[in-house]
Formats: structure tokens, sequence, C-alpha cells
């Protein structure tokens, strides 16, 4: 399977790959470098997975930042 690259350097995904991936408008895709060229996974948030961080947020101190989460060192186990 071929996809093209425009000249602003952007890719379109055939709706196939998209539904195998199960992505939708908004999530992420991740491309890992690996000896055979890269590897496409997608980035799902698991909203699920973020229940314990429930009831540790004070309220009035600003809105949950994701991105500034995922930026920042924290336990494997707490990352999508």
């Amino acid at each position: 399977m071929f996809v093209k690259i425009t000249a602003k350097r952007q890719v379109t995904f055939p709706a196939r790959v998209l539904d195998a991936l199960g992505v939708k408008p908004g999530d992420r895709l991740e491309l890992e470098k690996s000896p055979d060229g890269f590897v496409l996974r997608a980035r799902i948030v698991d909203q699920t997975r973020l229940a314990p961080l429930r009831g540790k947020l004070r309220r009035g101190k600003g809105a949950f930042n994701l991105e500034v989460f995922r930026s920042k060192a924290h336990d494997r186990a707490l990352r999508d």
C-alpha cells in the first residue's frame, strides 16, 4: 500500500488503515523507529486509566492538561 506525501509533508491514510488502528479525529499516532523502518501505533487515551487521578485534582487550581502530563517524567504505569 502506498500513501502520497503532499508539498506540506502531510499524509492521508486510507480509511481502512485508520479503522484498523481504531483511531478517530483528534487521536494521535506514534511512529517508532525500528531496524526495519518505522512502526505506526495508535496512541489512544484510555479514559478508564485516568480514574486513579480522580479526587487528586484540586478544584480551582486550573484544568488538567494531558499534554503537559505526558511531557513530564512519570511512572510508566501511568502513561498511555
